[in-house]
């Protein structure tokens, strides 16, 4: 029979995760509701003022090049990470380049923000070292007209980060394939490529799908680069709400951003909810 517990076991048992529930309450919860009430309500009343807009053209315009950042960035990392992860999962455990290129992917995953905004810069930038040797050594201008501090740069610097990403998240997929499935279907006749279009495709997909999303959601939330290396404008989200926290022009967009920022939540929540459906898939045949 199950022995029910007393109060005292159920709050001794739980006082360890208090310090988790403080940190999630004080960095998740309220800041979340807050965006949502503040988002909703002016001056005290429910309002759809601030919800409204979210339809102007600034707001679709930064909305739209987001999306378009965060999802060719991840179709990027997803695809070379995956190959990436693939030559690491074939080469033998105990190899060292094994060892050294998780180990490079799990540093330069988190190496993002100011230190990888000033690392482009003083590589390609106007005039960072790359860009000064290539011009006088072939006359060829690198950084040709800023196109590092727009879009096209935000797509390399976090396809930067993508990568080495995909490779961790996707890694555990690859492993879990098992030789013996492998050798079940060469036993019945299956060549090589119908194994991988019959057993490991359909199996991995959902697990690369996920890793996907997930880079989808690790782009489309990024701000700290952005904010260190687009200076000027507002091409993505993140910085038009930081121009309508920030801006002496307009003043009284504080709301805006409230708008702006509940927009985000609701699309990373959208996409880690799929996710999550994608991982339950995945983790069935893992297990």
């Amino acid at each position: 029979m199950l022995r029910h517990q007393s109060p005292a076991q159920l709050l001794r048992q739980a006082l360890p995760l208090a310090p988790f529930g403080v940190f999630v309450t004080v960095f998740l919860i309220i800041p979340t509701v807050t965006v949502i009430v503040s988002a909703f309500y002016l001056d005290g009343v429910f309002s759809l003022q601030r919800i409204g807009l979210l339809f102007s053209g600034t707001a679709l315009a930064a909305l739209g090049k987001s999306v378009l950042l965060s999802t060719v960035t991840a179709a990027i990392g997803a695809v070379l990470g995956a190959v990436l992860a693939w030559l690491v999962v074939t080469s033998s455990p105990t190899s060292p380049m094994r060892r050294v290129v998780l180990s490079l992917c799990s540093v330069l995953a988190q190496f993002g923000g100011v230190a990888l905004a000033f690392a482009f810069l003083a590589t390609i930038g106007l005039n960072g070292v790359l860009t000064v040797w290539v011009f006088d050594r072939f006359g060829f201008n690198l950084a040709g007209d800023g196109w590092l501090y727009s879009l096209r740069g935000l797509i390399l610097v976090y396809t930067y980060f993508q990568i080495p990403l995909m490779v961790i998240v996707f890694t555990p997929a690859l492993e879990g394939l098992r030789a013996e499935w492998r050798e079940a279907a060469v036993s019945l006749g299956a060549s090589r490529w119908a194994y991988w279009r019959e057993v490991g495709f359909p199996l991995l997909t959902p697990a690369f799908l996920g890793s996907a999303l997930l880079l989808f959601a690790n782009a489309f939330a990024a701000y700290a680069t952005a904010a260190a290396l687009v200076s000027q404008g507002s091409p993505i989200l993140p910085l038009l709400i930081r121009s309508a926290l920030t801006s002496e022009v307009v003043l009284g967009q504080s709301g805006f951003a409230y708008a702006l920022a509940l927009e985000m939540v609701v699309v990373v929540a959208v996409v880690m909810v799929a996710y999550n459906v994608l991982v339950r898939r995945t983790s069935r045949w893992l297990q």
